[in-house]
C-alpha cells in the first residue's frame, strides 16, 4: 500500500481535501477486502458458521419441504409440509421456555433449497441443526419415528437409502439451478472436524430417540445414517427426525391432531435439552483432566 508524501507548505485547501478523500477511499477499500476475506468458504463450499454474539445456545429447526414441494401426502390428503411446520413451531416454543434460542429456517409455506437450509444455520451461528419430517413410503404399513445422522460410508439401511434419495431429490422441483448449488457437496471430503460432528450428531440422535420411545412407536431404535444433503454441515451437529409416516393411515390421523403434534414436539425438545446437558458434562470432565 502506498504512503502519502508530506504536503508542501503552499498546498492549496483543495489539495488538502483531495489528499484526505484519497486516504478515506484507500481505507474503505481495505475494509472491503477484509470483509470479503472473512467470508471464506469451507471445503464443502458452505460459509463458515457465524461467530455467536450472545451466551445462549442457538438451535436451527428446519421444517421439511414447503411451497411447491408438498412433501409426502397421506391417504386423506394431509401434506407433510404443513404438519412438520406445526411441529417445528411447537418445538421452538418449548426450547425457548428452556432459555434456548430456537429459530426456524421457514415459518410459512415457502420453498427453500436444501443447500440454503444449511447456509441459514451457518449464518445464524447455530449450535445444532434439526430437520423435521413426516415422510412416506410405498408400503402404507411403514410406521414409527426415526432419527438420521449423516453418513460418509453409505446408508445404514435400505429404508435410510430410500428416504435420503427421496429427500435429496426435492430440489429438482425448483429446477436445475437449485440442484447445481450442491455439486461440491457430492464430493465433500470428511476431515477430523466433520468426523467429530457426525459423532455428536449420532449422540444427539440417541438422546432424541430415548425421549420419543415412551410416547410413540420407533421405526428404528438406533440413529440411522445416510447422505442427506441437509445434514452436510462440517461443524454443526445435525439430525433429521422422521416424526411418523404420513402415508400410514393411523399415523396420518395422529399427525392431524394437536395433542400428538405437541407430544412429539415435547419429546424432541426434551431430547435436545438432554443432549446439551450431556455435552456440558463432557466439557466439564475434559477440563478436569
Amino acid at each position: 500500500m502506498s504512503t502519502f508524501k508530506p504536503l508542501k507548505k503552499l498546498a492549496s485547501r483543495r489539495q488538502v481535501l483531495k489528499a484526505g478523500l484519497a486516504a478515506l477511499t484507500l481505507s474503505g477499500m481495505s475494509s472491503a477486502v477484509a470483509r470479503e476475506t472473512s467470508t471464506l468458504k469451507t471445503s464443502n463450499s458452505h460459509s463458515k458458521p457465524a461467530k455467536k454474539t450472545g451466551s445462549r445456545r442457538i438451535v436451527m429447526l428446519d421444517p421439511g419441504h414447503g411451497g411447491i414441494d408438498s412433501g409426502a401426502i397421506g391417504h386423506q390428503g394431509s401434506m407433510e409440509k404443513h404438519v412438520v411446520l406445526s411441529i417445528a413451531k411447537n418445538v421452538r416454543a418449548l426450547l425457548r421456555s428452556h432459555g434456548i434460542d430456537a429459530r426456524l429456517t421457514r415459518d410459512d409455506d415457502t420453498f427453500i433449497p436444501l443447500y440454503d437450509r444449511v447456509e441459514i444455520a451457518h449464518k445464524h451461528g447455530a449450535d445444532l441443526f434439526m430437520s423435521i419430517h413426516a415422510d412416506g413410503f410405498t408400503n402404507p404399513s411403514a410406521a414409527g419415528a426415526s432419527v438420521f445422522a449423516l453418513s460418509n460410508r453409505g446408508a445404514s439401511s435400505a429404508m435410510a437409502k430410500y428416504l435420503s434419495d427421496k429427500e435429496n431429490a426435492v430440489d429438482e422441483l425448483a429446477g436445475k439451478k437449485a440442484v447445481d448449488k450442491d455439486h461440491l457437496l457430492q464430493q465433500v471430503l470428511f476431515d477430523l472436524v466433520q468426523t467429530d460432528t457426525i459423532k455428536n450428531s449420532l449422540t444427539l440422535g440417541s438422546h432424541i430417540l430415548k425421549q420419543i420411545k415412551p410416547v410413540h412407536r420407533l421405526h428404528s431404535r438406533s440413529t440411522e445414517q445416510a447422505a442427506f444433503v441437509v445434514l452436510k454441515s462440517p461443524s454443526i451437529p445435525s439430525v433429521l427426525v422422521e416424526t411418523s409416516f404420513i402415508t400410514n393411515p393411523g399415523e396420518e390421523k395422529l399427525l392431524g391432531t394437536t395433542a400428538f403434534r405437541q407430544k412429539i414436539a415435547r419429546a424432541i425438545a426434551s431430547g435436545i435439552v438432554s443432549y446439551f446437558n450431556w455435552f456440558d458434562n463432557q466439557k466439564a470432565h475434559a477440563r478436569k483432566r
